[in-house]
């Protein structure tokens, strides 16, 4: 039995389901708005159900056919892009696009090098990276818009499959003048009425405020920010002093300042980076690729 329906038609259902309208679809997809609407009909029309829910002024709405037919389609389109990549790749090498998803707080310390050797090892896959909060990452891998996504693991990783790739535990910057500055290692209680800057993407909950609040310490939180190079540039002329996770490749801000690293005494736990993909969605020959090279490259990426 032959399907009288296209991959095309699949292709616009989906961005219709991600955008929530035709026009903003049709933007995604390079098509017109118009065209969208009438591919989308005939598939209903083929299908024998009514997928989208169209209110004016309102866009549009999955209907409960539409929840399960979107599942399938995105499964459709995925393996339609193994085959297609399959089809296409030399001997021995790898080709087709790869979306990679992260937290945008891990972004400056992960893209940059799992970007560049990655294409250097496949230049035959396209490779994309898209960033936002936990959340929009982990329902970017659940809607199929990433084929993989690098996450802190928060124990909420419902409906993904994950690997942890690094491990690590917070510590504080400081300029190299400030008295804590030379110490081996300094406790929540003597950073209380330290002015402090937290790093964490917009509405996010900041880190720092949950483990001194843990040990019973209030925080003085002085500035937030989603811009890791205002943390270091601030906390490099001794305006405030900061506790990252993940540890920068050089110990100066944007500036050229220094910049000094001091451990905390108090337990914590170590912090997991993990790589995720959809349960739902079989990884792709090139998605395993680059899973195996993040975890090779981030666990043996020097932490000083």
């Amino acid at each position: 039995m032959t399907a009288d329906f296209s991959l095309g038609q699949l292709e616009y259902s989906v961005a219709v389901a991600n955008t929530g309208s035709m026009s903003a679809a049709a933007v995604q997809c390079h098509g017109s708005q118009a065209g969208f609407s009438t591919a989308i009909a005939d598939l209903e029309r083929r299908l024998g159900v009514q997928l989208l829910v169209r209110r004016r002024a309102k866009g549009v709405f999955l209907t409960e056919d539409g929840t399960r037919v979107l599942e399938h389609a995105q499964a459709v389109l995925a393996r339609a892009e193994v085959l297609k990549a399959d089809a296409e790749a030399e001997e021995g090498q790898l080709a087709g696009r790869l979306t990679i998803g992260c937290y945008a707080t891990l972004s400056p310390f992960l893209i940059p090098p799992l970007v560049d050797g990655f294409t250097r090892l496949h230049p035959g896959v396209g490779l994309h990276f898209v960033d936002g909060s936990q959340e929009e990452i982990r329902q970017s891998l659940l809607d199929g818009a990433c084929d993989l996504a690098l996450l802190y693991e928060t124990g909420a990783e419902t409906g993904l499959s994950c690997t942890t790739v690094r491990a690590s535990r917070p510590y504080v910057i400081l300029s190299p003048g400030h008295p804590l500055a030379g110490r081996d290692a300094v406790s929540f209680t003597e950073l209380a009425d330290e002015p402090l800057i937290v790093y964490a993407a917009p509405s996010a909950p900041a880190d720092a405020d949950r483990w001194m609040h843990g040990a019973g310490v209030k925080p003085n939180i002085r500035y937030r920010t989603s811009g890791i190079e205002a943390v270091h540039s601030l906390v490099a002329r001794g305006l405030c002093c900061s506790m990252p996770i993940q540890r920068r490749p050089t110990a100066t801000s944007f500036e050229g300042l220094p910049l000094a690293s001091v451990p905390i005494s108090d337990p914590l736990e170590e912090i997991r980076v993990v790589i995720a993909h959809a349960v739902s969605v079989p990884p792709t020959r090139r998605a395993f690729a680059f899973a195996q090279y993040a975890r090779e490259t981030l666990s043996t990426t020097a932490t000083t």
